[in-house]
């Protein structure tokens, strides 16, 4: 038997790729599958099921591409109801995989089809558990996402199935156990998730503050509850797909992989349903770019922050990259829905330089000169979360978080200059973007962010450890 974890950071998703006698199956995949399927071939195997643990909000699930592609399977737990055909198993049903085994273990409360995959060996032991979105490392998952897709399904309702799915179907398993989460610190799936990935039942029972044996269903519902957000805009769009069905990535790729002149990208940009979507990183996009681009960089948590900032799935969007990367950024936007891509520049932002074209910039300054010009009568940004900025920030700064900052531009002053940061220069430069959209022209981005600050000394909050990542 082999089963291995694929992590992809941007998202902090894990999929997994179990393996036995020629027969494959995938937990949980992206939507841009080749990397599984050429996986698979590399094994002399053929991929037989595709299992998901729930519907995904994050993400597009690559179930149906592989599907299409290989014919496989989909399995959904109980109570799933999707658009296309699948098995939807029972709780107990058993799936063989080679020699392997996969049993349906439901577990509610996440949400209401979410399950858990025991793997058996091809001895019959009991090797580890795919928890999808039920029990992270550290954590469990939110249970205040379901509502915005069902609004009778309340978050208490599945907070208390939740406490029960935990208590009844995972605490009494071996504590020998691998722990295989759908993922990582930095999703919003969770509040307080380890930057581990994986770990032992066993340790999850003595640490995971969700599975104390002591707690009380009021006292699991209360500390689950506490410290949750509103979750991003797209979530709800991304479930609906994952139900509903989408157009294969290969389309998407024929239609955004069109490369544009200056002038026909200038005509483009004319019409009042397109958005620039510049994904070159901060200290570049700085030095010049279109303007009225968004600035999200590739080279971060491109995916989240695209389905934070563009409230529209089917935004019609053309690109400005990094020549070669044309392609990644199509594939990426997809990961989480945005399929309208129609275009890039050709020659990225150089051609349109070039071609002597009008360009903006934004002023960038280190943490050593901040700390020269800093004063107690001078306005200062935190684009942060709110978590974050609550456990340690420049005194007098003021909190507005990136996702909020389109509601929020009265607090950005045009009369006077400000600065802006965040926790290392990727949030504020998409910030610094937005703001130029806006007519904002007097301000400064903190190149390093507040990880530059504190080693520079600038006057700070006391630091309170965070309860709530998000």
């Amino acid at each position: 038997m082999k089963i291995e974890q694929i992590y992809t950071g941007c998202l902090s998703h894990a999929a997994y790729f179990l393996e036995s006698e020629g027969e494959v199956a995938i937990f949980d995949p992206l939507r841009d599958v080749d990397s599984y399927i050429s996986k698979a071939e590399a094994e002399h195997a053929k991929i037989k099921y595709v299992f998901e643990t729930h519907f995904h909000a994050d993400f597009v699930s690559g179930h149906l591409e592989l599907k299409d592609k290989t014919g496989a399977d989909i399995v959904f737990g109980p109570t799933a109801k999707p658009s296309y055909n699948a098995i939807v198993a029972n709780d107990g049903d058993v799936f063989y995989v080679g020699k392997c085994m996969v049993k349906v273990i439901h577990t509610p409360g996440h949400t209401m089809e979410s399950t858990t995959y025991l793997i058996f060996d091809e001895n019959g032991n009991q090797n580890s558990i795919i928890t999808g979105d039920t029990l992270f490392i550290g954590d469990v998952g939110r249970p205040d996402l379901a509502q915005h897709v069902n609004s009778e399904l309340t978050q208490d309702k599945l907070a208390r199935l939740l406490f029960h799915s935990l208590r009844e179907k995972i605490m009494p398993l071996d504590d020998y156990l691998i722990v295989y989460p759908n993922h990582g610190a930095g999703s919003a799936c969770g509040k307080m998730m380890s930057k581990e990935t994986t770990d032992t039942l066993g340790h999850q029972k003595e640490t995971n503050y969700a599975l104390r044996k002591d707690m009380t269903e009021d006292e699991f519902v209360s500390e689950l509850l506490s410290g949750l957000t509103d979750p991003p805009g797209y979530f709800p769009k991304n479930v609906l797909l994952n139900i509903n069905g989408y157009n294969h990535l290969d389309s998407i790729l024929i239609q955004g992989k069109n490369p544009l002149t200056v002038d026909d990208f200038l005509k483009m940009t004319e019409a009042d349903d397109v958005m620039i979507l510049d994904t070159r990183n901060a200290s570049a996009f700085a030095q010049g770019f279109i303007p009225g681009s968004l600035n999200v960089g590739l080279d971060g948590s491109f995916a989240t922050w695209v389905g934070e900032m563009i409230s529209d799935i089917n935004q019609k969007i053309i690109l400005v990259t990094d020549a070669g990367r044309e392609e990644e950024s199509i594939v990426r936007l997809s990961r989480v829905g945005y399929d309208n891509t129609i275009g890039y520049l050709k020659g990225g932002f150089d051609a349109w330089k070039n071609a002597g074209k009008n360009i903006e910039t934004v002023e960038r300054i280190s943490a050593e000169k901040f700390k020269e010009i800093y004063d107690d009568k001078i306005i200062i940004l935190d684009v942060r979360k709110n978590s974050e900025f609550e456990s340690e920030h420049v005194v007098n700064a003021i909190n507005i978080p990136l996702n909020k900052i389109n509601s929020h531009f009265d607090s950005f002053p045009k009369d006077k200059p400000f600065i802006v940061y965040c926790a290392g220069g990727y949030r504020s430069m998409i910030a610094a973007s937005i703001l130029k959209q806006n007519g904002f022209k007097d301000f400064a981005d903190v190149t390093g962010g507040f990880a530059d600050i504190r080693k520079n000394d600038l006057p700070r909050t006391a630091y309170s450890a965070p309860t709530t990542l998000l």
